[in-house]
Parts: C-alpha cells; structure tokens; sequence
C-alpha cells in the first residue's frame, strides 16, 4: 500500500455490551472524520449484546472486526447451549449474552479476524490486535517485564501493534516495537469515569468520551444480565485504582501466561 492510501483509523476496544458508551464514541468519531474504524473485540458481552452488535453492523464497510476472547466464548456459548456456565462470570456473562443472539448476530461476531494489518498515514504499518499479536487471551498492561512482552511481538512485521483486553490506555516501547493499549470503551480500568479509545495516525492520540453514566446505568440494568452492576461496579460507578488492576493482570499472567 503506498503513502497515499494510507489512513487514519480510530481504534475502539472492549464494548462490552455497554451500548451508552458506543453511542457516545461514535459522536466522537465522526467528528474526527477518520477513513476507518477498527473494533478490537470483545463487543457484545456484557448487558445490551444484541443492540450493540446492531449499532456496528450499521457502520458500513470501513470497519474492521478484530477477534476478541469474549467473542469466542459467545461463539461457542450459542453453540452449545445446554452446557451450563457455572459460577465463572465470564462464562455467565458469554452464556446470557449468547442467549440473547439471532442466528446472524452469532455469524457476524464469528466473522471477526484474528488480527488486523493497515498502514496508517505517519506510523506505517500498525497491527491491531485484542491481547497480544499471538493470543486473545495474553495479557499485556503498562507493568509487563520488557522480557515477557519482547516474546509477544517478536517477528512482527510492523513498528506499531495496537491491542486491547486489559482494559486501560498506555502507550510504550520495547526495543523497536510501539505497543498501544486503545483503552475500554465500555468497562474501563481508568480510575476515572468515561469511554475509552484511541486515534491512530498521524500520532496516536488516546482519547476519553464523556458521557452520562448515572444516566446510563438504568438502560444497561433493564437489558436483563444479572450481573450489571457487579461488571460496572469497579470500571465505572467506583473506579479502582489503573495501577492496583494492572497489578492484579500481571500477578494472574505470572500464574497462567495465556489469562
């Protein structure tokens, strides 16, 4: 791809059902008169699946879909819906979200890709992925060891790699790699309330949304999840400390490399 086709890209990651938040982004968005969006995954679990994958559905053919863990749980969720989901919240949240899936809602959220490659006017190539180029599942915070992160990216044809999963915003080298988290649009680990995302090209801006979210908390609770407030309990009605979560991800990476 030549200079000319490059473009500017705005980076949305980990919706996580919260239709609010999205809404409040999009506006923000198309203000910022960027050639394509990328969503980074995780997009639907959390309390209002069905019309958040209706809202992207709507955003038309310059949006990329990256593959998120929670997209794949959904997935096999509606797959097999006699298996029952124990007491894993994720796996609860994967099971109510599938529940309340069509068919082709189902197909779109496993159309997603594992990783997406674009060049980026002034940065080049930037891949964009949810945990880590390798794996969805693979933690990456502002707190990883250079020596569990350099393993990540490795052979990555790209100076640039954007991902998601944990939930909170940095940007920061390792040897010649830019690694990006986009942040949360709809479950944060800011320590502060709003929806997360992030420009890229021709710097990379990370962006916050405000929005209304004593507001919003009513809509998301009548989507019916049982689990609302307890998932939006410590992202958004009292955000915990960024630096106790990243702690807490890396302790869990330490004790399974692929959380």
């Amino acid at each position: 791809m030549c200079d000319r086709d490059a473009v500017r890209v705005a980076a949305l990651y980990d919706i996580h059902g919260n239709l609010p938040a999205l809404d409040a982004v999009l506006a923000d968005v198309a203000r910022a008169h960027v050639d394509v969006i990328v969503v980074g995954g995780d997009v639907a679990s959390g309390p209002l699946p069905a019309q958040t994958i209706d809202r992207l559905c709507a955003l038309g053919s310059q949006t990329h879909f990256v593959r998120g863990n929670a997209d794949r749980e959904v997935v096999a969720a509606f797959d097999t819906p006699s298996q029952p989901p124990g007491d894993d919240p994720a796996a609860q949240a994967a099971a109510f979200t599938a529940s309340r899936l069509s068919r082709a809602q189902r197909d779109f959220l496993d159309g997603f890709e594992p990783t997406v490659m674009l060049e980026v006017h002034g940065l080049g190539r930037v891949l964009f992925c949810h945990g880590s180029p390798r794996s969805d599942t693979e933690v990456i915070t502002s707190a990883t060891p250079d020596a569990r992160l350099t393993p990540m990216v490795a052979g990555i044809d790209a100076p640039t790699v954007v991902g998601g999963h944990t939930h909170r915003q940095f940007d920061r080298r390792v040897q010649r790699w830019r690694v990006v988290n986009a942040g949360s649009v709809g479950m944060p680990y800011e320590g502060r309330r709003g929806a997360f995302w992030a420009l890229v090209g021709p710097e990379i801006e990370l962006r916050c949304t405000s929005y209304d979210v004593d507001s919003a908390l009513p809509a998301l609770r009548a989507g019916g999840f049982t689990g609302t407030d307890e998932m939006l309990l410590e992202s958004l009605v009292e955000p915990a400390d960024p630096d106790w979560v990243a702690d807490y991800f890396e302790t869990q990476a330490s004790a399974s490399p692929t959380v």
